[in-house]
């Protein structure tokens, strides 16, 4: 009897719980109507059918959102939607439309429902802003969560500056970033693109939201795209990346060739380190700097800020050995102004432009990667174990090679470096930022030893 009494007071207790927990979720569709929701920006139709909200594609119509009254600062939201084969959608959130922008066209968070070849389902695009910020080529083990044409469940925690994503409970994107932290929830219907048909149809049911006792779901190890400069989070440190810079001081880095760090041609100032601008002679100023540590296979990763007409670059494997006059050999990641500086018009085939290697190979970059002149940039350069080198600009992969294999060799026998013996192919070196006299601004630099840590 005593036993009963205890096994009926734990079911009571657990009972008491889940009623509790489930109060902290309400409602934002009454499964009847559109009431507490709004339409805005194109003329989509949305309408409710059988417990379902169903947005229907026409032509000659931009995007258009179904927006939920209120504003939503910290929250879970979970919903569930299907979509008919060819079409395009997604959840916007911490969103915004405003007269003076756009003409009130909504800007903001989207988790995109992107069912196309590239498979980026899940993925966290910035509308009428920076364009991607979280595509699944960050995270490839998630392109397989969608389920086409049939129903997929979606969570977003957006709690202070971390905003994750889930399909169908695999997790998709980790995003840092503190541009938006409150705004409006609303879903998409696309605009019908070039070779699409009109009509095709996307449901969302089930939709729920928590604003009260959040908790987030625990770190795992997928790939965090984090905006908050020089900051790193603890999902980040326990995949291993850590500060190639602290954002405030010298520390790690010295000049090239030298015991210490330059006394002039750099700066520090609110987080930024900073090439000061001078009559624009390679070297000449301040110099390169370098790590004081040298590096094999790693994740590197960097935000850069160009001032129109900029030149630099960012090297990686550099021994210092070649002592030479100019900037120090070493494989190029290209930062430069595309637009304004002559470099980007010569070499062969455009290799040096932004992101290339530098002289070697050019970057097949997507227009919609590339920021404005003023604007941060995020850079990556991943070297593998196995010498697979891979150069990452804003989201895209705009480069892929192999050092030393014979393409990588033909390259480097046709090009400036020919003159240097196994050129690029040390065994470890230095990272390098180059000052070639022209202000450019470099933050959040952080790397993560592939040899040392398991890559997520």
């Amino acid at each position: 009897m005593k036993r009963l009494i205890v096994w009926l007071f734990a079911c009571s207790t657990l009972a008491g719980y889940a009623q509790k927990k489930d109060k902290d979720w309400r409602p934002l569709f009454n499964g009847k109507d559109l009431t507490g929701w709004k339409q805005i920006n194109g003329k989509a139709p949305y309408k409710v059918e059988n417990g379902m909200i169903v947005g229907t594609t026409i032509d000659g119509s931009p995007n258009s959102f179904l927006m939920a009254d209120g504003t939503f600062g910290d929250f879970i939201l979970e919903l569930d939607f299907k979509m008919d084969d060819g079409t395009n959608s997604g959840v916007q959130f911490r969103s915004e439309s405003k007269p003076d922008y756009l003409d009130g066209k909504v800007f903001g968070y989207q988790l995109d429902f992107d069912p196309s070849p590239r498979k980026w389902c899940g993925g966290i695009y910035d509308e009428s802003r920076r364009q991607w910020l979280y595509p699944l080529d960050y995270n490839t083990a998630a392109k397989s969560a969608y389920r086409n044409t049939q129903w997929n469940s979606v969570r977003i925690e957006a709690i202070g500056n971390s905003v994750r994503t889930w399909i169908n409970g695999i997790p998709c994107a980790n995003l840092v970033d503190d541009m938006t932290p409150k705004g409006l929830i609303a879903l998409q219907v696309h605009a019908v693109g070039k070779g699409e048909t009109a009509g095709k149809h996307v449901w969302f049911k089930n939709i729920r939201i928590k604003t009260e006792n959040l908790q987030p779901s625990p770190i795992d190890n997928i790939y965090v795209v984090n905006f908050v400069p020089n900051t790193l989070t603890e999902q980040e440190k326990k995949n291993g990346v850590v500060l190639l810079w602290d954002g405030r001081t010298t520390n790690g880095w010295r000049g090239t060739s030298k015991d210490g760090f330059p006394e002039k041609g750099w700066e520090i100032t609110d987080g930024t380190l900073s090439v000061v601008k001078s009559a624009g002679a390679e070297s000449q100023n301040g110099g390169d700097i370098v790590t004081t540590d040298e590096y094999a296979a790693f994740d590197l990763q960097f935000e850069f800020r160009l001032t129109e007409g900029a030149n630099s670059g960012v090297k990686y494997f550099v021994t210092e050995k070649e002592k030479t006059q100019g900037s120090a050999i070493g494989l190029e990641y290209q930062v430069l102004d595309d637009e304004k500086h002559p470099d980007a018009k010569l070499g062969a085939v455009g290799n040096r432009t932004l992101a290339s290697l530098y002289d070697l190979i050019p970057a097949n970059r997507n227009p919609r990667g590339v920021h404005k002149i003023g604007e941060w940039n995020l850079g990556r350069v991943i070297v593998y174990p196995d010498n697979r080198v891979e150069h990452w600009l804003n989201g895209y992969r705009v480069v892929e090679y192999v050092r030393g294999n014979n393409i990588y060799k033909a390259l480097v026998a046709r090009s400036k470096y020919a003159q240097w013996e196994d050129f690029g192919m040390a065994e470890k070196g230095h990272i390098l930022l180059q000052d070639h006299g022209d202000r450019v601004s470099y933050r959040s630099i952080k790397i993560k030893n592939l040899k040392m840590t398991n890559n997520p």
